[in-house]
């Protein structure tokens, strides 16, 4: 009998320590002193694999912490799955989509051996398919397992009942899934499975986040028929999906993709679905299609998009695009399966409105009335995150506007902190006000910063540039001024203040009879003078999280985290945290203002027994430069901190409160000079702009 899927899946290091509910070093620890710790069974040298079973086996039968949350097991069966987690994914799918439609299907199949079940399944699947989908869609499958189906509708399908050979592998993974939608229910089950993949492998397909879907959705407002022709895994049709009188239509030239946005869909309309695999600028699926709405997030910067092959496609109205112009013949290709007066929406890198390879195409598309809007997205908005990115609104034209004007917006000051989501509703309020007013009057009024049109007569020069800054009116003056007024009052009170914490001169140390003997967070952790906890998982909810940029410049939380399947860190009053990576000595003790933060990414939080720990006194001590120098990691590049082996003297709880004022002292003195700097900072810069721009006078 073939093995199992269960006892195919391996697990890394780090999947070993998010089982046991420990550190990656702990891990290490394990296999270094405990012979009978299981082997690698693959992987690397330097990032080993391990079988999940036998691993499991010897949790147990050392008696270390072996609740598996039944998500977590879910995931790591997804991620050592044979045949790869994007099968894997979809086997899982179609299981959720028969639980969700026939679930006294599922009772039935799945009741007895793993063998029948696979046997039974693609039948079952089928019926479902049909059903869903139409008679057309299912293969027909014989008692064998056998899929019965022409070479042509293979090509064009995303989705068929895996045969049971295929499936087989699967079975426990499907039986744990379904135990899952038991508890979450089908639909968050398969979102929950698909995010983690998605986290774990953002490079193949970048996810649009659900926030910038929805605001695509709203600009392109109510619609019966809408296209997406790359729709990745169907995160922008998802958005417009509620309502099962619309009939949604999608393509991809991934067919594990396409496959998945299939079943996404499935689980959260009961509209028709029409989904089909291939390039779509060199082979259309829907080439008759005529769409109310069209979304799309289109590849960026391809140069093989079929330049060559298609240069007398009729659906360059607008220009033939040049290669390096992928962008545009994706706008055109959304223009052209758009109806008369149909809106497409698509997201662009910022370069596209600016390019000189693209400005005829540019020019005509303003000429025509075809482009409305543009929108400049802040930082972070989508992958990826290194490109600015702006979102254009099309129109295929129904007849020339008389006095075209285009609408121009800057989103950028609803950025998130630090690395964090940008603030979505507000962006989305703004957004969609501006965006609506323009649509009512057919022009809008300047606005300082965020919003005005443009007639298009005044773009049509040598560059047609449509970057909105450059369309913009700087903030009203009076308003900066104000405000750099403010900020030098701040660095004021800020200057006055480090200064009354400067330490006082220092005087040396008297000479002792011997040194204090040291121990270790580890050994203080082993006697439970303190807990030590990592950080990275994102729990359930929407929590402000704690980063290791934020401990390093004594900022509050600004990071965000997924929803996780494992418990969330939450941060407490007098929890010592620690980043371990990039060699710096930093220590944060955690104030009123910080708790309830999630601990995040890359760092460890210690808590300390008050009545036999000091924190600001452990903290002090944490931060010696020799201590972390003993402690780091020199395996790789990256110097990783091993804050199990941090040392610090014993001395009774009065001499630590000494010492602990002390380092609470200097805290603040240097909490005072960043705020000093930061707000320096601002004032120089605020002032270099305001002469810059005229806002501010040089007198």
């Amino acid at each position: 009998m073939p093995d199992t899927q269960d006892d195919a899946t391996e697990v890394t290091v780090a999947g070993i320590a998010r089982l046991a509910g420990v550190g990656r070093a702990a891990v290490s620890n394990w296999r270094r002193r405990h012979t009978d710790f299981p082997g690698p069974v693959g992987g690397t040298g330097t990032s080993p694999s391990f079988a999940l079973a036998e691993v499991e086996e010897w949790l147990r039968r050392h008696r270390k912490p072996t609740e598996v949350p039944p998500r977590e097991r879910v995931r790591q069966q997804l991620v050592g799955h044979p045949a790869g987690p994007l099968t894997a994914l979809t086997h899982a799918g179609c299981v959720l989509l028969l639980v969700h439609d026939r679930s006294p299907v599922w009772l039935e199949v799945s009741s007895g051996s793993d063998e029948r079940l696979a046997a039974l399944l693609p039948g079952a699947l089928e019926q479902v398919f049909t059903a869903r989908f139409g008679d057309a869609y299912g293969p027909r499958v014989n008692t064998a397992g056998a899929v019965h189906t022409s070479a042509a509708s293979a090509t064009r399908r995303p989705l068929e009942p895996p045969t049971a050979p295929r499936l087989l592998p699967s079975v426990p993974l499907l039986r744990a899934v379904a135990g899952l939608a038991a508890e979450l229910g089908a639909r968050r089950t398969f979102e929950f499975l698909l995010d983690r993949h998605l986290g774990a492998h953002p490079r193949p397909c970048p996810p649009t986040p659900a926030g910038l879907a929805g605001l695509m959705a709203d600009l392109a407002g109510t619609a019966r028929t809408v296209l997406d022709p790359a729709c990745g895994t169907g995160a922008l049709l998802r958005s417009v999906a509620s309502r099962p009188d619309r009939r949604l239509y999608a393509q991809d030239s991934a067919g594990e993709l396409a496959a998945l946005t299939v079943l996404r869909l499935a689980l959260h309309t009961r509209a028709p679905v029409h989904a089909a695999v291939g390039d779509t600028l060199r082979a259309d699926a829907h080439p008759e299609l005529r769409a109310d709405v069209v979304l799309c997030h289109p590849p960026f910067n391809e140069r093989d998009w079929g330049h060559d092959e298609l240069a007398y496609d009729p659906r360059w109205e607008y220009g033939f695009p040049a290669r390096s112009e992928s962008e545009l013949a994706w706008v055109q290709h959304a223009l052209a399966r758009l109806r008369d007066g149909g809106t497409a929406v698509l997201l662009m890198p910022s370069a596209a409105a600016s390019r000189r390879s693209g400005r005829r195409i540019r020019a005509d598309l303003l000429r025509r009335g075809a482009l409305r809007a543009v929108v400049a997205l802040p930082p972070g908005a989508a992958p990826p995150y290194g490109v600015p990115l702006h979102l254009w609104v099309l129109r295929r034209p129904e007849q020339a506007p008389p006095q075209p004007e285009v609408l121009f917006a800057d989103a950028g000051r609803f950025a998130g902190e630090g690395r964090g989501d940008p603030d979505w509703p507000g962006l989305r309020e703004a957004v969609l006000d501006a965006w609506r007013a323009f649509e009512r009057a057919g022009r809008l009024g300047e606005r300082p910063g965020p919003a005005r049109s443009v007639p298009v007569i005044e773009l049509l020069d040598d560059d047609v540039d449509l970057t909105p800054a450059r369309h913009l009116p700087p903030p009203a003056a009076a308003d900066g001024a104000d405000r750099l007024t403010g900020v030098r009052e701040r660095l004021g009170e800020t200057l006055r203040l480090a200064a009354g914490l400067t330490p006082p001169p220092v005087d040396p140390a008297p000479p002792a009879a011997g040194r204090p003997p040291l121990t270790t967070v580890g050994e203080l952790a082993r006697g439970g003078v303190l807990v030590l906890r990592t950080g990275g998982n994102g729990g359930r909810g929407r929590l402000p999280v704690l980063t290791d940029h934020d401990v390093l410049s004594g900022t509050g939380p600004s990071g965000t985290l997924p929803e996780g399947d494992g418990e969330a860190v939450l941060t407490e009053p007098g929890d010592v945290v620690v980043p371990v990576l990039g060699g710096s000595a930093v220590a944060r003790v955690i104030d009123d203002a910080t708790a309830g933060a999630v601990l995040g990414r890359d760092l460890v939080l210690l808590r300390p027994d008050p009545e036999v720990l000091d924190a600001w006194f452990l903290a002090g001590f944490l931060r010696g430069t020799a201590h972390h120098r003993q402690a780091g990691g020199h395996a790789s590049t990256a110097a990783r901190l091993d804050v199990r082996r941090l040392r610090l003297p014993r001395l009774a709880p009065a001499e630590q409160r000494r010492y602990g004022a002390r380092f609470r002292a200097l805290d603040e003195f240097e909490r005072a000079l960043g705020q000093a700097a930061r707000l320096g900072e601002r004032l120089v810069r605020g002032m270099y702009d305001g002469l810059a721009d005229g806002t501010i006078a040089p007198g």
